[in-house]
């Protein structure tokens, strides 16, 4: 408690000697003013060559949204800026168990939780340094995880899947609290170049629940980026890009029941403790001869740094596709691979979007052309915006669907889907959440939100259906022929965004409804098959209020 304390103490004189400075404003992943500038810009206000498929917007870019809602700060006689960042308060109480992704360095867990974050960020004509450090608490408190009265056999199915993935449900048996440095860079910035040390979240791709290949459901991490701060314009068009090489963090933390016994054999597996090495790319593309049209790609690999020998073994993108099948090596790369597109239709107020991405678990390119759906997971979505009366307010409506469930058996069977991994047996994690889509792997989910907007306000409903993990759904209970125990959450949340003078406040309440919570049905009658499932209700408040100095 002492170290907390102390943490908590010097978190605090940061937020304090910050405010010495003078006045502005920043943004970052998830953040409520990253989404107004997006959709000013479907109204035609923000620079139509930004594609907002590599964020975090930094520098010269998300100022360009500036005029909207901000000041400009003066610059001292030195040519050099000080701006204060936003002092922010995001409180969570959850009900019954752990729910919810895209929040950062919060963690899965049930009752109440907070962040708090705030911090400095300092520029002049080449150099820049943001301090925006994040302290988290949770209580943490206990709820029933994997149900402990599951057959053994299905105990033992459950940690054929978890022994290859960091996913902890619930972070240890006591309160959490942790100090991360959280949305900081240090950058040497020139034109529409800026390369740096960062350990801010990042996001990759066009949607707006998930991604694909990076998002904000998993705490940032320390990585070295080359990437562009505007886009670059040439003859054909304009291109945006990132460069990372990065350290990813193992949670030290067990899965549920670890001690479990099948046939007096432990079924947990411990996982190494090596370190691991994450280097990625992800490009953008705006054909000069088709307006509002942006095509992306990008490509992620992940290994234990002790693999790691050479120097292609940094670089590993640009070689060919692996597979476990063809390679058999116990050092192969866990590689991800995506395509991506966005179309802005500003006239119309729309836009469309896709993001189709590859396990890379095919033996080569070809068959990823030959068979498509084998290793894939997909994304879409679309958002349009209904002007209301004299067009100062609109009505928003927004749909994704997100698919992470594999068609192909094999790759069930064998336990290769989107985020485990055989060799990185801690999976496409960092600090025990998914780098990818929060859902995590062999998840789907289908989500509607219809909200009125006003500039920075809004006030809307989400309605969404969440599928949990249908590969492991598939490898333990299908063989069987048993097809009644899919763990589905149906959700409905109202929520809603307002700005009043330097604040910004921002609420949600999420009811969830829990089907077969944990995979497990009530056997009250052998006779009757079709029988309910252990069922859960959950309820999830969220307030959370920012400061703009």
């Amino acid at each position: 408690m002492k170290i907390y304390t102390s943490r908590f103490i010097l978190f605090v004189l940061l937020i304090v000697l910050s405010s010495l400075y003078s006045s502005a404003q920043s943004l970052v992943v998830g953040s409520n003013q990253e989404d107004f500038y997006r959709r000013a810009q479907l109204l035609g206000i923000t620079d139509s060559t930004i594609s907002f498929m590599i964020r975090p917007l930094i520098n010269g870019t998300w100022e360009v949204g500036e005029n909207i809602n901000s000041k400009t700060s003066a610059r001292s006689k030195n040519d050099a800026e000080i701006r204060i960042l936003p002092f922010s308060w995001q409180n969570q109480y959850t009900s019954h168990h752990a729910y919810g992704w895209n929040n950062g360095s919060m963690i899965p867990s049930k009752g109440y939780q907070g962040q708090i974050s705030g911090g400095i960020h300092i520029k002049n004509n080449f150099f820049s340094l943001q301090l925006k450090p994040e302290l988290v608490f949770a209580e943490n408190a206990t709820f029933e995880e994997f149900p402990e009265d599951h057959y053994p056999i299905i105990w033992k199915w459950y940690y054929d899947n978890y022994n290859h993935i960091d996913l902890p449900v619930r972070f240890g048996n006591s309160q959490y609290a942790k100090l991360n440095l959280g949305q900081s860079s240090l950058r040497f910035n020139h034109k529409n170049i800026s390369v740096g040390l960062s350990t801010e979240n990042l996001w990759w791709g066009p949607g707006i629940r998930n991604s694909l290949l990076m998002s904000n459901s998993a705490p940032g991490f320390l990585h070295l980026t080359l990437n562009t701060q505007k886009p670059i314009q040439t003859k054909i068009g304009s291109f945006e890009g990132q460069f990372i090489i990065g350290k990813l963090e193992n949670s030290d933390f067990t899965p549920p029941d670890s001690a479990y016994l099948y046939r007096g054999t432990t079924i947990y597996a411990p996982k190494p403790n090596d370190n691991r090495s994450i280097s990625g790319i992800v490009l953008t593309y705006q054909p000069k001869w088709i307006n509002g049209l942006f095509l992306g790609y990008s490509r992620t690999s992940q290994n234990y740094s002790k693999n790691l020998s050479k120097l292609k073994d940094y670089f590993p993108f640009f070689s060919s596709f692996n597979s476990y099948k063809a390679t058999q090596k116990t050092n192969t790369a866990d590689q991800y691979t995506s395509l991506f597109f966005r179309w802005l239709f500003s006239e119309e107020h729309m836009e469309v979007y896709m993001e189709y991405g590859s396990n890379n678990q095919s033996k080569s390119f070809s068959e990823v052309l030959k068979d498509p759906n084998y290793g894939r997971a997909y994304i879409f979505g679309l958002r349009k915006l209904f002007p209301i009366r004299d067009g100062s307010s609109q009505l928003m409506t927004s749909f994704e669907i997100t698919n992470l469930s594999q068609s192909s058996t094999d790759i069930v069977n064998n336990v290769e889907g989107w985020y485990v991994d055989r060799n990185v047996r801690q999976g496409y994690t960092n600090r025990g959440q998914m780098l990818g889509a929060g859902i995590g792997p062999g998840g789907n989910l289908q989500s509607v939100d219809v909200s009125w907007v006003k500039g920075p306000k809004s006030i809307g409903l989400q309605l969404e259906r969440y599928a949990h993990n249908l590969d492991f759904y598939y490898y333990a209970y299908i063989p069987s022929g048993d097809w009644r125990r899919s763990w589905i959450d149906l959700s409905v949340a109202a929520h809603g965004n307002w700005d009043f003078k330097q604040f910004i406040f921002n609420a949600s309440l999420n009811y969830i409804h829990s089907f077969n919570y944990g995979w497990y049905l009530l056997q009250t009658d052998p006779n009757v098959y079709l029988q309910r499932g252990r069922d859960a209700d959950n309820v999830q408040f969220q307030l959370g209020v920012a400061y703009k100095f």
